[in-house]
């Protein structure tokens, strides 16, 4: 996969970089996803996809990487933020087995864990692409396209 990190910024209201995730966005919570906002998109951004993935979960659950948390594609290039609990986009499939966002909830006694809220710009829209994509299955469909990135990164420990 390219890797496009950018000028590309990605915040949240909800918490601050490196900062703790509220409960309200957790599997603890009320499970919904925080807002996000981001600006300097690549000149030539056609659409976005955002993930939030954990690479502290344990490696072997799900025969990859962490755990994705989120995946959600087809947000047209005219965004530039996301509510809480957004209807915008497309949603893909997380590691939950369910389509859209799964908040944080790492396994008791696993300490803090670091979760990669990612924004992705591309040069091409993507709004052809179905509901239900894993992640894998979204990257190797748009890193031909990917022309910009950046994280904000939140922190959660189970309570």
């Amino acid at each position: 996969m390219a890797f496009a990190l950018s000028n590309m910024q990605l915040e949240s209201a909800a918490f601050p970089a490196g900062g703790a995730i509220p409960a309200k966005y957790t599997g603890e919570g009320d499970d919904i996803s925080p807002p996000l906002s981001w600006r300097d998109a690549p000149e030539g951004t056609k659409g976005f996809a955002v993930i939030c993935h954990d690479p502290d979960a344990p490696l072997v659950q799900h025969g990859s990487y962490g755990f994705v948390h989120w995946v959600l594609y087809n947000i047209p290039a005219s965004t530039s933020s996301l509510e809480e609990a957004t209807a915008v986009g497309t949603r893909g499939k997380n590691d939950f087995g369910k389509h859209g966002y799964g908040g944080p909830m790492p396994p008791e006694g696993h300490g803090l864990h670091q979760y990669y809220f990612w924004v992705l710009a591309m040069d091409k829209p993507t709004d052809d692409l179905p509901e239900g994509l894993s992640l894998h299955d979204l990257l190797v469909r748009v890193e031909p396209h990917l022309i910009g990135m950046n994280r904000l990164v939140g922190t959660y420990q189970r309570g």
